[in-house]
C-alpha cells in the first residue's frame, strides 16, 4: 500500500469521497445524527495485520497503524494536500524542494503518558532505516538524507534531491511516530503492546481475531472522534464477513468483500437495513514476473502471456464488473495513466502470443506456476486465478499449475524470490503516479525482485518530483510507462472501486476512506434519532 505526495491534487480528489448508492427502503429521513460515547463500533475486514511495528511492514497493517500511531501529516476529511497532524506546521525552507522542516504540536504525549517530542520523530524515522527491512517501508524515504532536530519541537529533514512528494511521503502510516522508550533501536518491536499518539489506544489484540480500541486520552490532532470504542473483527472470507453484518454482530465491513456481496446488495433483493457506499478507488492487482526464473526472464514468455491474458474476462466473470481491465500501472483518475499495455498488445490473440514464442525459438508448452495469496485481496482471487491458468492453457501455449498460501508465508516466500509469477494488489500510499511506479522498480523495490531500470529510477522520476504542480508531470510518467510495457516485468490486471457496507444504524460510512482507502474509525457514529 502503498502514501500520497503531491501539491495539485484536484483531479484526485474523487478517491477521498464516497457516494451512497443504497439506501433503506420505506425509511424516512433522519432528523438528525450523532454518537454514542459508550456504543462500541464494531468493523470487519480480511485484511489483518502481518505485524504491529510500523517499521517492519508494508502492507494492510496500516489499516490499523493509521487509528492508533500519529504522523507529522495527513489527509483529514476532504483534504486534497497532507495537513497538519502532530506537527503544528511542516514546509521547504529552501527553493530547491530538499529541506523541509516540521514544527510539533506543543504538549505531545504518547499514550502511557511519555512526551512526544523532536527527537522521537528523529528516532523513529532513523529506526526504520536502521532496521530496513527488505521489501519493507524503508523504500519510501530513497531521497532522505538525515533527520535532525532543533530543540524539543522542530525537525528538519534534508533530501538527497528534490522530491516534490516528500510531504505526502510524512502522511503514510509508515512514518508512524513510535516511543522511543518503548521500541528497540535496532530491530523490530515484538508482542502485541503498543505505545502510539494516534486517536486511539489498542487496549487488546489477538493475532487473526480482532484489534480492540479506545479513545487515546493524550491524543492532540485532526481527527474529529465520533465515537469512543471501535473494534476490528479480521475473518477470512467476504460470506463470513457479510453474515456477521446480516446478523448484527458487525457494523460495518470495509475490505475484501466479494463481487457477489456488492452486486446482491445493489439488485432488488437488497437488505434493507443495510447500506452500500461506493466510491472511485484507485485499488489495483497486477502480476509480477521473478527474473531469475528459467522461463520467466526470458522476455518472449512475458510477452506471450501479455497477449493471451483477457482483463475483460477477468472483470466480468469472476468480478460480476464491479472492478475495470486496467491496461497500465497507473490507475484511471490519477494524473499520468496511460493505456500501454492494450496499445501494445490490443486484443487477447493466442495467434499472435505463438507468434511471439516461435520466433524466440519456444515450441514447447512453457510450464508456470503461479502463486497468489489465499487470505489478502478477498475470496475472489482464487477464483481469478483460476481464470487466468484457463486462459493460458486455452490457448495451448502454457501449462500452468496455481499454488496459494496465507499471507504471512506468501509474503515470506516473494521476499525471499520463490515465485516464478506471483499477483499482489496494491492500494496507493499516495494518490499519485509516482506511487503506482517508484515502489515496483529500482534496487531496493518493495517486491524484492531484481529490477534496475536506471531510465526510471534516474531520469523520469528524479524529473517528475522536481514538478510541486503534480498535473505538469504526464511527459515523465508516460515515458516510465513505456519502459514498463516494452520489459512486461509487471502486467496490470484491473482497477477496483471502493465497497463500504455498513447498517443503517452507522453514520460516516461515506467519509471514512481516506485518499489511499484505509479507514478512519474516528468517523464512524450511531445515528441516534429517526
Amino acid at each position: 500500500m502503498r502514501v500520497f505526495r503531491r501539491v495539485h491534487l484536484r483531479c484526485l480528489r474523487p478517491f477521498a469521497l464516497l457516494a451512497s448508492v443504497s439506501l433503506v427502503a420505506g425509511c424516512g429521513l433522519l432528523s438528525s445524527e450523532g454518537s454514542d460515547e459508550d456504543d462500541v463500533i464494531n468493523v470487519g475486514t480480511t485484511s489483518a495485520p502481518s505485524t504491529l511495528d510500523p517499521a517492519v511492514a508494508y502492507d494492510g497493517s496500516w489499516e490499523l497503524y493509521r487509528n492508533i500511531f500519529q504522523t507529522l501529516l495527513s489527509f483529514p476529511e476532504g483534504a486534497s494536500e497532507p495537513q497538519p497532524d502532530a506537527a503544528e506546521r511542516c514546509r521547504f525552507t529552501d527553493g530547491s524542494s530538499m529541506v523541509y522542516t516540521c514544527t510539533l504540536r506543543a504538549g505531545l504525549k504518547f499514550s502511557d503518558g511519555h512526551a512526544l517530542d523532536a527527537k522521537a520523530v528523529k528516532f523513529s524515522f532513523d529506526r526504520m532505516r536502521r532496521i530496513a527491512v527488505k521489501g519493507g517501508p524503508a523504500g519510501l524515504l530513497g531521497s532522505l538524507r538525515t533527520v535532525e532536530t532543533k530543540g524539543e519541537r522542530t525537525v528538519v529533514f534534508r533530501l538527497r534531491k528534490p522530491d516534490a512528494t516528500f510531504p505526502f511521503v510524512l502522511t503514510t502510516p509508515a512514518m508512524s511516530i513510535v516511543d522511543p522508550g518503548e521500541y528497540p533501536a535496532g530491530k523490530p518491536r515484538e508482542g502485541t503492546e503498543v505505545s502510539g499518539s494516534g486517536p486511539y489506544v489498542l487496549k487488546s489484540y489477538r493475532v487473526g481475531d480482532h484489534a480492540e480500541l479506545v479513545r487515546n486520552d493524550h491524543y492532540a490532532g485532526a481527527a474529529d472522534r465520533k465515537n469512543d470504542a471501535v473494534t476490528i473483527r479480521y475473518f477470512r472470507d467476504s460470506d463470513a464477513m457479510v453474515d456477521a453484518l446480516r446478523a448484527k454482530e458487525i457494523d460495518v465491513t470495509f475490505r475484501g468483500l466479494a463481487a457477489r456481496d456488492v452486486v446482491a446488495q445493489q439488485g432488488a433483493g437488497k437488505e434493507s437495513d443495510i447500506r452500500l457506499v461506493e466510491g472511485a478507488g484507485t485499488e489495483i492487482r497486477y502480476l509480477v514476473f521473478n527474473p531469475d526464473d528459467p522461463w520467466t526472464r526470458k522476455p518472449a514468455v512475458r510477452e506471450a502471456f501479455a497477449q493471451v491474458i483477457d482483463r475483460g474476462a477477468i472483470a466480468h466473470k469472476i468480478y460480476k464488473d464491479t472492478v475495470e481491465p486496467l491496461y497500465s500501472m497507473v490507475p484511471r483518475g490519477v494524473t499520468g495513466h496511460a493505456t500501454g499495455f492494450f496499445d501494445r498488445y490490443g486484443d487477447p490473440s493466442a495467434a499472435k502470443a505463438r507468434q511471439i514464442l516461435r520466433a524466440a525459438g519456444i515450441t514447447e508448452r512453457v510450464p508456470l506456476t503461479l502463486w497468489y495469496t489465499t487470505d489478502r485481496y478477498g475470496s475472489a482471487t482464487g477464483p481469478e486465478f483460476a481464470e487466468i491458468k484457463r486462459q493460458l492453457e486455452d490457448s495451448g501455449l502454457f501449462r500452468v499449475t496455481i499454488k496459494g498460501r496465507p499471507w504471512q508465508q506468501f509474503d515470506k516466500g516473494y521476499k525471499n524470490g520463490e515465485y516464478p509469477v506471483f499477483g499482489r494488489g496494491w492500494f496507493p500510499d499516495f494518490p499519485d503516479a509516482d506511487n503506482f511506479i517508484a515502489p515496483f522498480v529500482g534496487k531496493d523495490n518493495s517486491l524484492n525482485i531484481p529490477y534496475e531500470v536506471p531510465r526510471i529510477t534516474d531520469g523520469a522520476l528524479p524529473r517528475s518530483r522536481r514538478e510541486a504542480d503534480r498535473s505538469n508531470v504526464v511527459d515523465q510518467f508516460e515515458e516510465a510507462q513505456r519502459i514498463l510495457v516494452d520489459d512486461v516485468r509487471l502486467l496490470p490486471l484491473w482497477q477496483g472501486k471502493q465497497y463500504v457496507m455498513a447498517s443503517e444504524e452507522i453514520s460516516g460510512a461515506e467519509r471514512a476512506l481516506d485518499p489511499s482507502a484505509i479507514m478512519m474509525m474516528w468517523q464512524l457514529g450511531r445515528k441516534t434519532s429517526w
